[in-house]
């Protein structure tokens, strides 16, 4: 039996990763970015290029995008050339973007008024987590459309799972762990700045409390990121202000409070403004060990 033929939209730090899954597991693949190198670096591996959108859908039943923010969906969706009117009926856009719920839900109910199904299905993991296929998924939709697109999702994920069917349901599930993970990355940077400020050899103290209570994500992939000094990008600062952006919008609408992460979101502010948006986001403690006057980095 044939494979599902599939369109990615969107070739960026998670995308192109993302992308490379479906080609290694043997699916026909068509590609467009906003950028062409690394369309023809996919095409080179056995892709199909296309110039639009539009093109891509015209050779794919199920289209992944994965895009930076909801203003990109948009263009990608509604304008000239875009996946609004040259997808088929019975096709799936599966929108992997850090969305806003709000319009992922209006995307969706334009989308099934055509005959055209779609999941908000963002993700987490960073690019490690692309490269090998062990995203964890946060799934929104009909569990009709998430159960025929689930095979796909599990080339992506090691954890895929149905959240809720009202469309925008994944993306309230991804402001969810952006929450989690902006508190959690707070409380790290705080611990080892702590720890260095007093003297303390920082690796010593990441080694020792990844084996209590307290070990956690933000110690076993980020910290070794903050003792090297090394804040190059998997999941930028800019990128958590927008997810904390909408994290708040909805908690305001849905009268909940977000203490720690409105904390987090004005020190991200401060990084955005001091010219440090494209790093890191665990780069928060720059700004810890800005106030500490210590840097957290490993002694030997």
């Amino acid at each position: 039996m044939s494979k599902t033929a599939i369109g990615f939209v969107g070739l960026g730090l998670m995308g192109k990763p993302m992308a490379r899954r479906f080609l290694a597991a043997g699916y026909p693949l068509a590609v467009s970015s906003r950028s062409r190198p690394p369309v023809d670096e996919i095409a080179a591996e056995g892709a199909r290029a296309c110039d639009s959108p539009a093109e891509v859908a015209a050779h794919s039943e199920v289209v992944f995008t994965m895009l930076p923010d909801a203003p990109n969906l948009k263009d990608v969706v509604y304008t000239e050339n875009g996946l609004f009117d040259a997808m088929k009926p019975d096709s799936v856009l599966v929108d992997c973007t850090s969305n806003d719920p709000a319009f992922s839900a209006e995307v969706a109910d334009a989308l099934t008024e055509k005959g055209v199904g779609m999941l908000d299905a963002p993700v987490s993991g960073a690019p490690e987590g692309a490269e090998q296929g062990t995203l964890a998924i946060m799934a929104g939709g009909p569990k009709d459309v998430f159960a025929r697109c689930k095979p796909l999702l599990d080339v992506l994920g090691a954890k895929v799972v149905h959240v809720g069917e009202p469309a925008g349901s994944g993306c309230i599930a991804k402001l969810a762990n952006q929450i989690l993970v902006a508190v959690t990355f707070l409380g790290v940077g705080e611990a080892l700045v702590f720890g260095a400020k007093a003297g303390l050899d920082p690796a010593a103290l990441v080694d020792v409390m990844g084996a209590g209570l307290a070990r956690c994500g933000g110690l076993e992939v980020k910290a070794p990121k903050i003792l090297s000094g090394d804040f190059s990008p998997g999941g930028k600062i800019t990128s958590h202000v927008k997810d904390l952006r909408y994290a708040l919008e909805q908690a305001r609408e849905r009268e909940v409070a977000l203490p720690g992460a409105s904390l987090v979101a004005q020190i991200f502010n401060s990084l955005v403004a001091n010219g440090e948006g494209e790093l890191d986001h665990i780069a928060i403690v720059k700004v810890l060990e800005r106030m500490a006057g210590v840097e957290a980095r490993a002694l030997s």
